[in-house]
């Protein structure tokens, strides 16, 4: 779970937006998107349907076990990461000062209701264990057949492609879903992305 410019960068303007609530889940996933690298220039309206597809597919995935190690550091402010997910060994890097942040920021913002306390570490374990889940079986596969984009057909078969960074937008669906948010976790970090980069900081 990250605030990577992967993820985030989108317009300045935008990120700095005291009102980043008015923009709904969908919105960020789209976003989020469209700020991913081979997505320049693709139709809006393709990247919402995308989006639409890839929140449904994490919304309504089973739960998902974890059997990473979890390890705890700081650290993850002058990176913009939450959380990160490592294959070899199976390793959840959660980065404590990012996790005080976003539950400042949530207290800040007067959005305690839609991420409880402790939240947003559940949110991050979850949406980490997502990245595991579609790395390693056939969810991955499934994800690219409920996105439905075609590279190539021949005849009746088809062949589905992949979508760059529906897997974050599934992620982040699903750590909503099952950490029972009232927002998707791309609010808040939205919301880090914006005070991690606001004139004057000192990190």
């Amino acid at each position: 779970m990250t605030a990577t410019a992967d993820e985030l960068t989108v317009q300045e303007r935008e990120l700095r937006d005291p009102d980043l609530a008015s923009v709904d889940d969908v919105e960020w996933a789209v976003r989020l998107l469209a700020a991913t690298p081979t997505h320049e220039g693709r139709d809006r309206e393709l990247l919402r349907q995308w989006a639409r597809r890839a929140d449904e597919f994490g919304s309504r995935l089973a739960p998902v076990p974890s059997t990473a190690r979890v390890v705890e550091r700081d650290g993850g402010l002058e990176r913009m990461l939450l959380a990160r997910y490592t294959s070899r060994p199976p390793t959840v890097e959660l980065y404590t000062d990012t996790l005080t942040l976003a539950e400042e920021l949530a207290d800040a913002r007067g959005w305690r209701a839609w991420y409880p306390p402790g939240s947003v570490r559940a949110a991050a374990l979850a949406h980490e264990a997502v990245h595991a889940h579609l790395h390693h079986g056939p969810a991955k596969a499934a994800l690219k057949q409920a996105l439905d984009h075609t590279v190539l057909r021949l005849g009746r078969h088809r062949m589905a492609g992949h979508v760059a960074g529906a897997e974050e937008v599934a992620a982040h669906a699903y750590a909503r879903t099952v950490c029972g948010l009232g927002r998707s976790p791309l609010l808040l970090t939205a919301a880090l992305r914006a005070a991690l980069t606001r004139p004057g900081r000192e990190n």
